[in-house]
């Protein structure tokens, strides 16, 4: 497996830090080939940016911008979670406002009429999802939140993927065990780019009820995986200990430790997050 980069930039809240990132990655090469990009923010709450539950519009405008410059349509999805309307959360989060101002649309994948069907080969619970047509035919761009999660220990690029599920009962996954559910699906939809918004991330009770940590970061890369483990070091988490990241590892969807960094040293933006 070839080594993966992934960028950390730390700036003030604004387009500049997340140009830097993606440009510092090569998301172009990540996306060529693809006709239509979806960028799938994390929307569990109607709870705006700046209590570190909900990716930041300027995040996903920045990387709008971005991409207006490749031949691509581009779609701003989440799907409606058990106790959350996605509808709702884009009006109250200002992001079907930025996206309006952009000429973007938003899309709740639960409303999706085509469906398609994916086999799970060797999956570690699912044999099968179903999932929106337009997410097949797709690049995706996980635009994924720094937080801690009481369930899975973090919730980042690959857990974010969780929500392209359409179904509104999503609790049935838990039971299945989440972290074996978030490997599976991240097995047959794996984002080509991440983009951690750690402007405001959330330590303690995350996915909804932590504290707000201010970090001035970006993290960004094209390896799930690698992205992901880079989250972890800087909140101070050894991703090993992560169980859907290790197993994503295992099962050879990206690189754990064979990491280039690229922007900030990673000793440099450290700071260890409370945990549930």
């Amino acid at each position: 497996m070839r080594m993966a980069k992934v960028a950390i930039v730390k700036g003030k809240r604004g387009h500049e830090p997340v140009f830097q990132a993606l440009d510092m990655i090569h998301y172009k090469s990540a996306l060529s080939g693809w006709k239509k990009v979806l960028i799938k923010v994390n929307f569990i709450t109607v709870k705006t940016w700046d209590t570190g539950a909900t990716t930041d519009p300027i995040v996903v405008e920045a990387i709008i911008e971005k991409l207006k410059r490749l031949p691509v349509d581009v779609y701003v999805v989440e799907s409606d979670a058990t106790m959350t309307n996605a509808d709702k959360a884009f009006e109250v989060t200002g992001m079907k406002e930025m996206c309006k101002r952009n000429g973007i649309e938003c899309l709740n994948l639960r409303y999706e009429k085509e469906k398609a069907k994916i086999n799970v080969q060797n999956g570690e619970t699912l044999k099968e999802i179903t999932v929106p047509r337009i997410v097949t035919e797709s690049a995706i761009i996980s635009a994924a939140k720094l937080k801690t999660h009481t369930a899975t220990g973090v919730t980042f690029g690959m857990k974010n993927m969780f929500g392209l599920l359409p179904d509104k009962n999503k609790f049935k996954y838990h039971l299945k065990g989440i972290n074996k559910v978030i490997v599976d699906i991240n097995t047959v939809l794996r984002p080509a780019v991440t983009v951690i918004d750690g402007f405001v991330g959330m330590e303690g009770r995350g996915p909804v009820g932590g504290k707000p940590v201010q970090m001035d970061l970006i993290i960004a890369g094209t390896d799930p995986v690698a992205t992901d483990s880079t989250a972890c070091r800087v909140i101070g988490i050894d991703p090993h200990e992560i169980k859907h990241i290790h197993k994503a590892y295992q099962k050879g969807l990206g690189n754990i430790d064979d990491i280039e960094l690229v922007g900030e040293k990673l000793e440099n933006v450290t700071r260890v997050f409370t945990r549930s």
